[in-house]
C-alpha cells in the first residue's frame, strides 16, 4: 500500500504564504502525475491543481491561479500558496494520479493523504 504524506499547513493571516509538500512512501509518485486538493466544512472536495510527472504541464483552479504555484522535484510535491485568504481555509490533500498526468477528476487519483489543516483568518 503506499502511503501519501502532506506537510506544511498552518494558521496564518491573510495575505501571507504557505508552502505545503507531500512525498510518498518508496517514492512512488515519480512517474505519475500529482494533484493538490482541498474541503473545507459542509463543502465537496475540489480541486486545487495538478502537475504531471515531469513537472512540465501543470492544471489550476480558477480560485488560485495566479497565487497558487505547484512543482515537483524527485522526492516531493509541492504547492506554492501566497496571497491567501481566508476563504482558501481548508484541509489540503496530496493525490497521486492513476496515470501520468494530472487532472481535475478525483476518479483520476489512486492515492491519497490524510490531509493537512490550512486556516487563514482575516
Amino acid at each position: 500500500q503506499v502511503q501519501v504524506t502532506e506537510s506544511g499547513g498552518g494558521l496564518v493571516q491573510a495575505g501571507d504564504s504557505l508552502r505545503l509538500s507531500c512525498t510518498t512512501s518508496k517514492r512512488t509518485h515519480n512517474n505519475n502525475g500529482v494533484g493538490w486538493f482541498r474541503q473545507s466544512p459542509g463543502k465537496e472536495r475540489e480541486f486545487v491543481a495538478a502537475i504531471n510527472w515531469r513537472g512540465e504541464s501543470t492544471l489550476y483552479a480558477d480560485s488560485v491561479k495566479g497565487r497558487f504555484s505547484i512543482s515537483r522535484d524527485n522526492v516531493n510535491v509541492y504547492m506554492q500558496m501566497d496571497s491567501l485568504k481566508p476563504e482558501d481555509s481548508a484541509v489540503y490533500y496530496c493525490a497521486i494520479a492513476l496515470r501520468a498526468w494530472g487532472s481535475t477528476d478525483r476518479s483520476a487519483y489512486r492515492y491519497w493523504g490524510q490531509g493537512t489543516q490550512v486556516t487563514v483568518s482575516s
